[in-house]
């Protein structure tokens, strides 16, 4: 059977400023069937997604195809005119994102926008696009489908959208679809919905997708081949059974090893107390807070309630919980982004102010931020010199030879050469960045770091490399971490404490290896069977599971009575749950969980 896609030795370079070629894919060959999806792994830089585009015959700037070909259906993509890739793309082959948030316009109706390229490419009228459009969006398992396309982009959730992504790629019947990261930011529980929409219309359409990713856990799922690559070259190439279970290549076993196992008791690292105070790091008291105005102690929008979380000196807590759930939101308060509507937030036990600008330049430096997305944190037209040396010149005096030298040191400390104190940030890798991103931070010399989601976006060896860098800085200086992530296998293995949330509330907190194990919230138990594992068929196998049937996907929203986790619940109680505010139960040491059941009935 002639495949849809042939890949043919493909070539593709870089050229720099001297006029200069830089081969970066180098021979790359394989072959995708309908109805198949083949997926590209390998680190940051190995060319995934360079190749992956090569099927639209399409190279960023500054590359250009230097040989081979890429036949759709027998035709070399890479020599067509201009005219004819105009009508290739967007109708034969469709491109996804990895953020659905920045694709669609938040002015336009959902169905506007899904049925919009399919009109203007002249594949069917605006009618036959609707009833196209909300096909899809049963075949999606998204809700309401009779009017889902007259809402508005922020009236759906990040999963929803995400699928709405792969409806508006569909709307045309392509061919192929390039599948870009689509689910890196998405938590574990929507992942796992939107994997099974993505594989389910991809065999029912007949067409064949190209999935790009880091996340070996995720392609075993999804793959039926996959191709490993490094350095744009490609290491293994076989079935998805074959890779996972087999590997051939010793990269691909280097790539299988840096993935993490599922979440479990025992696998962090033991805290030592050496840096420990009398009072906690950080705390939080019955913290309320959200957006838009407060009206008598409550903001128009609360997002959490009754918070409280306390961060020992040198311990780090993980933060976990769907999109959402509020984590985000509590590390702005504690940084003092986002005053509390009600609460407090304490520093070495004593009260802060709830405003960045009415705290100290000493409170300040105390507590530094690590965002997620490095691209967007560090200015792309400052060195890293000048990046590191304005928090040395404000919090420290620093100057002159002075400021050069703690420098070189905060360098040395993430493991950085001294040599990149003159690149700017382009010049630098993902992984590279996000050293840079917390080595800033680290030049306050704070005690406490809210870390948010700081390795969604690396590749699963440079994320390992990192936690570990962080583990190391831990206990060399002392340093308080609070860990925001979707990623509950690499808070499994970080933090000493967890927090789970959940519509803005606390369903569960403890040591680490309490909380992983038995017996578990509901909440948790369905967050931990949703972290995909490394094998074929988890994902079939998972989607027949209670929790999976009690309803992964739903709407989040907090409640002013009763259990906000009611309707998802495989436990709830009828006219008790969704009526009265669930007690906290103490569990052995400071295991809480918020539960209407008894310790026994849900660790069943």
């Amino acid at each position: 059977m002639t495949a849809l896609l042939e890949v043919d030795n493909l070539r593709i370079s870089a050229r720099n400023d001297d006029d200069e070629l830089t081969p970066i894919v180098k021979g790359v060959s394989f072959n995708v069937q309908r109805g198949e999806v083949v997926a590209l792994i390998g680190e940051s830089g190995s060319g995934k997604t360079t190749i992956a585009l090569s099927s639209l015959g399409y190279t960023k700037p500054g590359l250009e195809f230097a040989g081979g070909e890429v036949r759709l259906e027998g035709e070399d993509v890479i020599t067509m005119t201009t005219d004819r890739l105009r009508s290739l793309r967007g109708q034969r082959v469709a491109y996804l994102a990895q953020s659905a948030a920045a694709t669609f316009n938040p002015a336009l109706k959902i169905g506007e926008q899904v049925t919009e390229s399919a009109v203007l490419h002249g594949l069917m009228t605006q009618e036959e696009a609707d009833k196209r459009a909300e096909y899809l969006y049963r075949a999606l398992e998204l809700p309401d489908p009779d009017r889902l396309g007259n809402r508005y982009p922020h009236q759906v959730s990040g999963g929803q959208l995400q699928r709405l992504m792969a409806a508006t790629a569909l709307c045309g019947k392509p061919d192929l679809l390039v599948l870009d990261e689509p689910t890196t930011a998405l938590d574990v529980t929507t992942q796992i919905e939107v994997l099974k929409a993505f594989k389910a219309v991809i065999k029912q359409e007949g067409a064949a997708a190209i999935y790009v990713t880091h996340d070996l856990s995720v392609v075993a799922q999804i793959a039926d081949h996959i191709v490993v690559l490094y350095a744009g070259e490609i290491q293994e190439y076989g079935t998805a059974d074959q890779v996972v279970t087999r590997p051939s290549h010793d990269y691909t076993r280097r790539l299988m090893n840096a993935v993490r196992p599922p979440p479990a008791a025992g696998q962090g690292d033991e805290t030592s107390d050496a840096h420990h105070r009398k009072a906690p790091a950080l705390e939080v008291k019955d913290l309320v807070a959200g957006y838009g105005g407060v009206k008598d102690g409550m903001p128009a929008i609360t997002v959490l309630r009754d918070v409280n979380v306390s961060i020992e000196r040198g311990h780090s807590v993980g933060v976990i919980g769907e999109s959402g759930c509020g984590k985000s939101t509590l590390a702005r308060v504690m940084a003092g982004l986002l005053p509390a509507a009600q609460g407090q937030v304490l520093l070495d036990g004593n009260a802060l102010e709830p405003a960045l600008q009415q705290r100290s330049r000493e409170e300040l430096r105390k507590i530094q931020f690590v965002f997620q997305m490095a691209d967007t944190a560090l200015n792309p037209r400052q060195r890293i010199d000048h990046i590191l040396g304005r928090p040395l010149e404000f919090y420290h005096g620093l100057r002159g030879e002075e400021k050069r030298r703690r420098v070189g040191e905060l360098l040395k400390m993430v493991e950085l050469p001294q040599e990149f104190a003159g690149r700017y940030p382009e010049e630098l890798s993902g992984g590279q960045k996000q050293r840079v991103n917390l080595a800033r931070a680290l030049a306050a010399s704070p005690e406490v770091l809210l870390c948010d989601e700081v390795i969604s976006a690396l590749d699963s060896i440079v994320g390992a490399n990192v936690i570990e860098l962080l583990k190391r800085l831990r206990k060399q200086t002392g340093v308080s971490f609070v860990f925001i992530s979707h990623d509950l296998s690499t808070v499994a293995s970080f933090a000493d404490e967890i927090v789970v949330l959940y519509a803005g509330r606390v369903v569960e907190q403890g040591p680490t290896n309490a909380v992983l194990s038995p017996p578990y919230h509901p909440y948790t138990r369905l967050l931990i069977s949703s972290v995909p594992e490394l094998r074929v068929g988890w994902l079939e196998e998972t989607m027949q599971t209670q929790e999976a049937q009690a309803g992964i996907d739903r709407l989040v929203t907090l409640t002013e009575k009763g259990c906000p986790f009611f309707d998802r619940c495989p436990l709830s109680i009828k006219g008790t749950c969704d009526e009265e505010t669930p007690p906290v139960r103490r569990l052995s040491g400071n295991h809480s969980i918020e539960c209407h059941r008894s310790e026994a009935e849900f660790a069943q």
